[in-house]
């Protein structure tokens, strides 16, 4: 049987990208055997017919590098990938590591992505079976979520929901007996292992957020709604920790060695400046917020407030509590 043109096209440009890269080339030889595994009765191929594919593939934008390997022989290879191995490899590791998504979904998603590759650097990518196992959380839910408010966002729709957490018992409850929350969705991040919706809740015409894996009932609502100016990256940084609060002016005393955590925490640009060989000052604006203070006293003695006071005084107190709980 005489293999059509386009099939055998076809056939060839996909043995170049699923099986040569920068470390793997095929000679012609190899080219031909690997060509006729594709097809069931072991066509023979023209060699001359081959060197024509693949100048027309590299005249098509499909780039194959020819190199000389031993003994004179041309080395034939596709090299171009959408992504570079670290990047496959940054979004493999995003996937692994988020606690609500499943093991089979997992396994899935990174199946697809070693696709973008070729076979050879698609067995360096990790597996799934050296990360943590998923958590509970419901993520078929959270699939659903995501679409919907992707969708609201990108047509500038309004969606509605209810809002809930989940009591000591583990049961999950609605808040305000189940009112219907509506909001203007700006924008759907992922931060702290979490997705959160950042928009205006209408009823009070301030921007807020809300953990998608919380949010119940989403619709997205014929009601459109024009953006305003709004800076997303500003409203994340001053939402310490996703908490909400006052945004206040703050000083802060570390001592040295937390200098990577307050870097991590707060970027380079932040305002540092050493107060004496041990210690450093932290100056920034921050929102007053529990998730503030819990972050402040994780460091103990090494932290130190200076102002304002009344932050400096809310720490004293939280000391003081757990003082007292010891001393039960």
């Amino acid at each position: 049987m005489r293999v059509n043109g386009n099939e055998r096209l076809l056939a060839l440009m996909k043995i170049l990208e699923e099986e040569t890269d920068e470390e793997n080339q095929l000679d012609m030889k190899e080219l031909v055997e690997k060509l006729k595994m594709y097809f069931l009765d072991k066509p023979n191929f023209d060699t001359r017919a081959l060197k024509r594919d693949i100048r027309a593939l590299d005249d098509n934008g499909f780039e194959v590098i020819v190199n000389e390997g031993r003994f004179g022989k041309n080395l034939y290879s596709h090299q171009g990938r959408l992504f570079e191995t670290y990047q496959l490899r940054l979004l493999s590791d995003a996937v692994l590591s988020a606690r609500f998504i499943t093991e089979m979904d997992k396994q899935s998603i990174v199946k697809k992505l070693k696709k973008l590759t070729s076979k050879e650097l698609a067995k360096s990518l990790p597996d799934t079976l050296i990360f943590n196992p998923s958590s509970n959380i419901d993520y078929n839910l959270i699939k659903l979520n995501i679409d919907k408010v992707h969708e609201a966002v990108s047509n500038n729709n309004v969606i509605e929901y209810q809002y809930g957490k989940y009591n000591i018992h583990k049961d999950f409850t609605l808040n305000r007996d189940g009112e219907i929350y509506e909001t203007e969705p700006y924008a759907l991040i992922w931060r702290n292992d979490y997705y959160y919706l950042i928009g205006r809740y209408l009823p009070t015409n301030e921007f807020r957020h809300y953990r998608l894996d919380r949010i119940r009932n989403i619709q997205v609502s014929d009601k459109t709604f024009k953006r305003e100016k709004f800076d997303i990256s500003q409203y994340i940084d001053q939402s310490f920790h996703m908490f909400t609060g006052e945004e206040q002016r703050i000083k802060i005393m570390f001592q040295n060695d937390l200098i990577n955590v307050i870097i991590d925490r707060f970027g380079l640009d932040v305002d540092i400046e050493p107060v004496d060989e041990s210690h450093i000052l932290l100056t920034t604006k921050a929102k007053i917020s529990m998730g503030l203070k819990s972050w402040i006293l994780r460091w103990g003695a090494k932290a130190k407030v200076i102002s304002p006071p009344e932050l400096a005084d809310d720490i004293m107190k939280e000391v003081q509590k757990m003082q007292e709980t010891y001393e039960c």
